[in-house]
This record gives C-alpha cells, sequence and structure tokens, in this order.
C-alpha cells in the first residue's frame, strides 16, 4: 500500500522472503569459500560453520539489503512512481512465524508539471545597434592593452606609471604589508589609495617621496582603518604610455593578417553585434524562465534540491580556488547560502523538461551546427572550433542545451506580451536595465 504523507513524499510497506534471503547467504557463503583466505586453511577448504560464524552477519545484511532493493525497485515499477534521490528503508515490526521481513520504503516523486499560462507575462526586449562609437571605444581599449611604456625623464604625470619602493610605518614602525619592492603604479588609475598616488605626482626617477596619509574609516584592514601613517617612496622610473597606431601593424595584431584596418573595423563590429545578441538573449531568457516559474504552481522534490545546493557548494570552491589559488580547508558554506538559488534552477529545470516534450522543443542537429558556426566565427579557425565541438558528446551536449533553452524562449515570445525597448550597446554590456 502507498501511503502520501505530502505531495510529493510517498511511503510503501513491503516485505521480503527470509527463506529466499537465507537460499542467497548461503550461496554467498558458497562463493566466499572460494576466495576466503584463512591461515591454516587453504582456500576453498574452510568449513561452512566458520565463513558463517566470520562473515555470517555482514552477508545476511548485504542479502537483506538487495532484496530489499530489488523488491522496492519492482513495486514502483508497477505503480509507475518516478522516484526522486535514495529511497530511506526502515524496519517494520512482524511475527517471526510470518517468515516475511518487512520494511518500509520513504522516498520522494517527481511532481506532475503543468506549465502555467504566460499569455499576460510583460517581456522586455533590448533593441541594440552598434554604432561606430561602440567600434572606436573597443578599438581604444584595444590600443590601451597593447600599451608600451617608455621612460621619461621629468615630472611624474596622471596616467604615467611609477616604478617604486615603498614603506609604512605606523608610530614610526613598519606596518604589516605596508613594504614593497619595484612595484609599479599607473597615476591616478586607483591601483593604491587616491592620496599614496596624488602624493607621487610630480616625482622623477631618483627621487624619494615622504608623507602621511590617512587611511579610509573602511578600509578592509582593521588594524589600519581611519589611522594615519608614514609612506617613504623611493622612484626608480617614471614612464609614459605610448599607444600603438591605427595602422596595418595594430590589425596585424588582431589577427587581420592583411593589415587592412577598413576589414579590422568591420571585424570588431561583428564580434560586437554578437556579443549583444548573445546578452539579448540572456536577459530575455532569465525574463521568461522567470515567467514560467512564477506562473507554474510546482512543489520541488527536496532531493533534488539537496543535489543542486551541492553542485553549487562545489562550484563556489572551484571558484574561490581559480581566484585565489587557495582550497576552502574543508570549510562548509552552509546550505542556506544555495537553497534559494538551487530551488529556482530545479524550478527552471522541471518546468523546461515538461514543456520541451509537450511543445516538442527539442534541439534539432541542424539548430545545433547553426550555432556552433556563429560562436566559431570569432575564432581563427572557425571550422577547427566546430570540429572540436562534435568530437565530444559532452561539449556538445551543452549546445544542445543552450539551443534548447533558446526554442524555449522563442516558444514564449509567441504566448507572451513582448514590448521592444531601445538601449545603447554599452548599457547592454554593462547590465543597465
Amino acid at each position: 500500500m502507498t501511503e502520501q504523507s505530502s505531495p510529493l513524499e510517498r511511503s510503501l510497506t513491503l516485505t521480503v522472503s527470509l527463506a529466499g534471503v537465507d537460499a542467497d547467504v548461503a550461496k554467498r557463503l558458497k562463493q566466499l569459500s572460494k576466495t576466503a583466505r584463512i591461515d591454516g586453511f587453504r582456500p576453498g577448504k574452510v568449513p561452512a560453520s566458520m565463513l558463517r560464524n566470520m562473515y555470517g552477519d555482514q552477508v545476511m545484511r548485504d542479502a537483506l539489503s538487495d532484496a530489499a532493493q530489488n523488491t522496492f525497485q519492482n513495486a514502483v515499477r508497477e505503480q509507475s512512481l518516478r522516484v526522486v534521490g535514495t529511497p530511506m528503508f526502515e524496519s517494520v515490526e512482524s511475527a517471526p512465524e510470518s517468515g516475511q521481513y518487512a520494511f518500509k520504503a520513504t522516498f520522494e516523486v517527481f511532481p506532475e508539471v503543468v506549465p502555467g499560462d504566460i499569455s499576460n507575462a510583460a517581456i522586455e526586449r533590448p533593441l541594440v545597434t552598434v554604432t561606430d562609437a561602440d567600434v572606436d571605444r573597443t578599438i581604444d581599449i584595444l590600443r590601451k592593452q597593447r600599451t608600451r611604456w617608455v621612460s621619461v625623464a621629468r615630472d611624474a604625470a596622471a596616467g604615467d606609471r611609477v616604478l617604486m619602493d615603498f614603506k609604512g610605518f605606523k608610530d614610526d614602525v613598519p606596518f604589516e604589508g605596508g613594504t614593497g619592492e619595484k612595484q609599479h603604479c599607473v597615476l591616478g588609475s586607483g591601483q593604491y589609495l587616491a592620496d599614496f598616488e596624488n602624493a607621487l605626482l610630480g616625482a622623477k626617477a631618483g627621487d624619494t617621496r615622504n608623507f602621511d596619509m590617512t587611511f579610509p574609516a573602511d578600509y578592509q584592514a582593521p588594524g589600519l582603518a581611519g589611522q594615519t601613517v608614514r609612506f617613504e617612496v623611493f622612484v626608480h622610473d617614471v614612464q609614459m604610455p605610448v599607444l600603438p597606431e591605427l595602422d596595418a601593424e595594430f590589425a596585424q595584431s588582431l589577427g587581420i593578417e592583411s593589415g587592412d584596418t577598413a576589414l579590422m573595423r568591420a571585424e570588431i563590429q561583428g564580434n560586437l553585434e554578437r556579443e549583444a545578441k548573445k546578452r539579448i538573449q540572456g536577459r530575455l531568457k532569465d525574463q521568461v524562465m522567470k515567467a514560467l516559474v512564477e506562473a507554474t504552481e510546482l512543489a520541488v522534490p527536496k532531493a533534488l534540491i539537496g543535489f543542486e545546493i551541492q553542485r553549487l557548494r562545489q562550484n563556489a570552491a572551484q571558484d574561490w580556488k581559480a581566484r585565489t589559488g587557495q582550497d576552502m580547508n574543508g570549510m562548509q558554506l552552509p546550505d542556506s547560502l544555495f537553497e534559494e538559488q538551487a530551488k529556482r534552477r530545479v524550478s527552471v529545470g522541471l518546468v523546461l523538461s515538461e514543456l520541451v516534450q509537450r511543445e516538442k522543443l527539442e534541439a534539432a542537429p541542424e539548430q545545433v551546427r547553426a550555432l556552433l558556426v556563429e560562436q566559431a566565427e570569432s575564432y581563427e579557425q572557425p571550422d577547427e572550433m566546430v570540429r572540436w565541438y562534435y568530437e565530444d558528446p559532452e561539449r556538445l551536449r551543452e549546445v544542445e542545451s543552450v539551443v534548447l533553452e533558446d526554442n524555449v524562449v522563442t516558444w514564449a515570445l509567441s504566448r507572451a506580451k513582448v514590448s521592444d525597448k531601445p538601449i545603447a550597446f554599452q548599457d547592454l554590456i554593462g547590465g543597465a536595465a
């Protein structure tokens, strides 16, 4: 009999024949006798009674566990129950003369998902045009990334780079973290505190600067927050920035073999347009998924939330290591930190899965290839990139997943209330609404 204690939690009370379990135990002990190594006996010659005394309890537990698992699997199959996670088994008291082992299996099932009506959902679609000014701005960034620094025999000005040694003193005692040798600082960049950088304006190579400085009250080092300290700085060199010219050499450095600057601009514009399309699709996808979840009444299995919390926790640990180079050293981030996000992601996944089946929105092979070709356009060897994805089923599944979600977005936009909103490329990239 199936009991329901919550919308998704079920319980089954089942029985296993003890005679069948005893027969399985005997079979397992016989198999074990062929390999068991016990002092004083050759393999295969250990007395059955000795094997049963040594291993009988463990073998019985294993046989009973397997019998319970098999019985449970058969029962849920017969009742067409879609189990989520691992069931919890507990013994149920039964009469010894019955020859049965009774147990109760408690588990969760997948919810019945009925995607809600999103016809009244308001979706805002950004409209973006990549302008010449956007291309110019990108070229400026690319030029600055290729800055050469040239030593100059003049006073340091804003935008110059200073090579320096420095020592910080608090009450005439060097403080931790206040010493550096052969450090670079671009004046006015915010790399160091503004008062520190401003104190170096006007310095020349070979100069020594001594100055007092007060740390902000909210400074990250508690021992220095709001404190006044003294710095001694020796300037090794002052360097001015020299940007590359907008010529054939610069175009070649960006992968334009011919050095054609017009072609360079066209390639940059194409890359920006692809990025804009990607960002727009991302915004639409977020709105669609939010609308679908809000419109759908859905009970979310705790087991799936738990699995997702674990995955998010692992991702957080990996991200921490990538940014800091350090492991989290066993520090366990609490479930509550990820629970809301995990529930939302599971909800989206459940609704998406049902919607794809109902509306037949699977990723078609030609759609997958078209997306791959589009993504590969920004690489020097697009065909090699496409081939690389097709060489690994796991990589290809990632692209298929993107296409599937795009199909859902297209389906949703044809039903929701969509309004177009012009937006500047910079606002789109910067995340402004």
